[in-house]
């Protein structure tokens, strides 16, 4: 007994029915399918009696999976009158893999979200600009073309200075040693 002022009365009468009380049962029903069986499946109203009283001991799981089979059968009430379009009670319908319709896959192309379709987009139109830069077609190629014209002119000009200055360091430096070689007396 536990101590102190409360006490649970839960699980007293609690009877388990025995393994082999439940093995007997089972035998006994085998018995009578294969009597049945032999007989060429004839029955008494006694043994059909007998039939109901065990499946209304055996409980009332077999009553509700009947009744939920009557209900799709046959509705109750008003009820088959009104149609109920609830989205999370229609049965999932099972398809076969043979009858799947395969000619629409294989021929369209593949649905593509908002997101790829727009980077697909973007790379198309990136491609085809780099093409007409790359032709001298747009604007900004025409802006470096001509920036590029303007460097190569000032490029030009800068070496022709450089080398008119180198030839006049070799004409000076030249004049320079003729003069050291008139003063010297040499030739």
């Amino acid at each position: 007994m536990p101590r102190g002022k409360f006490t649970n009365h839960k699980g007293r009468n609690r009877r388990f029915t025995n393994p082999e009380e439940l093995e007997e049962e089972r035998r006994r029903e085998e018995q009578k399918k294969k009597w049945r069986q032999q007989h060429g499946g004839e029955s008494t109203s006694e043994e059909s009696e007998e039939e109901k009283k065990i499946s209304e001991e055996s409980g009332s799981g077999s009553e509700e999976e009947s009744s939920s089979e009557g209900e799709e059968g046959k509705a109750k009430g008003v009820s088959n009158l009104i149609e109920i379009e609830n989205p999370n009670r229609v049965q999932k319908k099972i398809k076969k893999v043979t009858k799947l319709d395969t000619s629409d896959a294989g021929d369209s192309k593949p649905q593509l979200s908002r997101r790829e379709r727009e980077e697909i987009e973007k790379q198309r139109a990136q491609a085809h600009y780099q093409k007409l830069h790359a032709e001298g077609k747009t604007e900004q190629a025409r802006a470096d073309l001509a920036r590029l014209a303007i460097i190569r002119q000032q490029r030009e000009d800068a070496k022709k200075r450089r080398e008119a200055e180198i030839k006049e360091r070799e004409d000076a430096a030249k004049a320079k040693t003729a003069a050291t070689q008139k003063a010297l007396g040499k030739k």
